[in-house]
């Protein structure tokens, strides 16, 4: 039977990762994971609590497609709270996780053959959603003096549908300030573009507080997931904000789509925004471990580093060690233990130079990680 021309998609090399170190688990070994950006910490008691006391209330069903009421007015709530942004809970959308949040926005917005501005370094799986659309992603490849984020002169001469920006960015951790993101706004529209914000690691800042695209303008997307800061990888909810005469755009494609985000998650993702003593405990352990990184990576041998201003990831530039970032992140967790995601996932022309390491595990994993990189890199 043949397959669609749309689904020859690239693999999500971190997947492939996870499964080499599954593997190598099921062997025996014990492998410490700082190659997936998931939190080590599980869901906030007061989720798991609340969907407990849900369920022995009466059974879950459909929601409404553009999510429960109660968790979208939560939410809005949430933009006051941490932005000042005063916003309408109807421009709220909940969705099956940030990327079903990419599948309405890219559906919404383009056409096909549409070209979509991505910055280089940049979370794979835009590349390839918008490829699966029948999309053309194309890559701005980002300068380390703009700290590999995208500048309206990276797209100043390309005839683009959208730009899609993120902050703080996988796989670096940068950050935009509010005059970075003004400029990527103001030239998007001034080109007729769509602009797209992927908020997800929003409350993991460090040093200064992420802007969020709603603090300059309400003719954006904002897309967003309870995977991060939340600590809800696996409950697959996150939510969307978009402009007011575009709701019932997505409430029609989200309807056809997915029906709704699981209602289960919705209640959970609701009881977890008042979570805040918890989220912050988790906050102190990232905090622990990016100190942990910025010292030990370098010890290590992993001397080209930044820190990062938000998420859980350090990206080395490992051109000094490898040509190959791939065959190294293999060696890796061969011989250390230690798995790690080669840059090729997020940059298809310089990524066979470049790791990215995550730290959102235990702050005991990361330790012993760093002190078995250490040791690889001494016997190498």
């Amino acid at each position: 039977m043949r397959v669609s021309r749309r689904s020859s998609v690239n693999p999500f090399i971190v997947m492939d990762v996870m499964e080499a170190a599954r593997r190598a688990e099921e062997a025996g070994r014990r492998i410490i994971h700082m190659e997936v950006g998931q939190p080590g910490t599980g869901a906030p008691a007061a989720a798991t609590a609340a969907l407990g006391k849900a369920m022995q209330e009466g059974p879950l069903g459909y929601t409404v497609a553009l999510g429960l009421p109660a968790l979208r007015s939560r939410i809005a709530r949430m933009y006051g709270e941490w932005y000042d942004v005063d916003l309408d809970p109807g421009r709220v959308v909940i969705t099956p996780g940030s990327s079903g949040g990419f599948l309405l926005a890219f559906t919404a917005l383009f056409d096909t053959g549409d070209r979509v501005g991505i910055g280089a370094p940049g979370y794979p799986s835009y590349r390839q959603i918008l490829r699966a659309l029948d999309l053309q992603p194309v890559d701005l490849e980002t300068d380390p003096a703009n700290r590999l984020q995208p500048v309206p002169g990276d797209f100043a001469q390309l005839d683009l549908a959208g730009l899609m920006v993120a902050s703080p960015a996988n796989p670096t951790g940068t950050m935009l300030d509010r005059a970075a993101m003004q400029a990527l706004i103001s030239a998007t529209s001034e080109q007729g573009a769509s602009f797209i914000s992927d908020e997800i690691y929003h409350g993991t800042e460090y040093e200064a507080k992420a802007v969020t695209a709603l603090e300059i303008t309400d003719e954006a997307y904002v897309i967003n997931s309870f995977s991060k800061y939340f600590s809800m990888t696996g409950w697959r909810v996150g939510w969307m904000v978009v402009p007011e005469d575009h709701v019932r755009v997505i409430e029609r494609i989200a309807q056809n789509m997915f029906i709704c985000a699981p209602h289960a998650s919705q209640i959970a993702a609701l009881a977890a925004m008042d979570a805040g003593e918890e989220l912050e405990a988790n906050m102190t352990v990232y905090r622990a471990n990016r100190a942990l990184m910025l010292e030990g990576l370098p010890a290590a041998g992993f001397t080209r580093i930044a820190p990062p201003d938000g998420a859980f990831y350090v990206y080395a530039d490992v051109s000094e060690l490898t040509r190959d970032s791939r065959a190294f992140a293999a060696e890796i967790l061969d011989q250390a233990g230690v798995a790690v995601t080669p840059g090729l996932d997020f940059d298809p022309v310089r990524g066979a130079q470049t790791l990215r390491f995550s730290y959102a595990r235990a702050t005991v994993d990361i330790a012993e990680g760093l002190e078995r990189l250490k040791t690889f890199m001494q016997n190498r």
